[in-house]
């Protein structure tokens, strides 16, 4: 069974998928919360391997001892920007879909303009776990572990629209919506092209109309 998922249109404090910039002037902000925000923001645009530790703390205005007292190594810090970025992922992009309304039809049609919100916001550089991943052996237990968890809370949030409309095969659909998602963002981050989002559009149009046909089909 799949658990209620949080309303994130309640909250008072709209989610985005932008962060605050980046400032080695971080008042009163502990070192640490400096160090992940500049690690978040670099990791993402300029990768990982090509972003040293000097160049994280030149950006956070931090010592190294700041960063190895917390984190202990880069690879740590870089699961804990992981953990962040998909966290505060899920939250703008479940937000944006929940704006739909209570019609689970209407959520699923506003996929598509969280993902352009996304895509338009200035902050894209496509999904961290996708690029992570290219970046590390391929059998990296703990990243593996963390883009696994992702996977499954977004499944998890597509899985429980989906059964909403009341699909006879509720996960199966929300695999094939998902697959959607991911290689919309895969290929808008390769080619940077929006015409990329009327194609996933017209996909996720295909998908609900297929089980629209197969309701019909079952109450005939």
């Amino acid at each position: 069974m799949v658990g209620q998922m949080p309303d994130y249109t309640a909250d008072v404090a709209e989610p985005s998928f932008c962060l605050p910039s980046i400032s080695a002037d971080g008042g009163e902000r502990p070192a640490a919360e400096r160090i992940v925000d500049a690690a978040r923001e670099l990791f993402c645009r300029d990768g990982i391997h090509a972003t040293g530790v000097d160049r994280i703390l030149a950006a956070a205005g931090a010592s190294k001892m700041s960063l190895y007292t917390r984190f202990g190594s880069k690879e740590a810090l870089v699961r804990e920007v992981l953990q962040r970025e998909g966290a505060d992922w899920r939250r703008a992009f479940f937000y944006e879909v929940n704006k739909g309304g209570v019609d689970p039809r209407a959520r699923l049609a506003a996929i598509v303009p969280a993902l352009e919100a996304w895509f338009r916001s200035g902050r894209f550089y496509g999904c961290s776990f996708m690029n992570a991943a290219a970046e590390h052996s391929k059998g990296e237990p703990a990243l593996r572990e963390l883009a696994a968890e992702h996977h499954r809370v977004v499944l998890a949030f597509l899985e429980q629209i989906v059964r909403e409309i009341g699909v006879a095969e509720p996960l199966l659909v929300a695999r094939q919506i998902l697959l959607t998602i991911e290689g919309t963002i895969a290929s808008l981050m390769v080619a940077g092209d929006p015409a990329v989002l009327e194609i996933a559009a017209r996909n996720l149009r295909s998908i609900t109309d297929d089980t629209r046909m197969a309701e019909n089909r079952a109450s005939a």
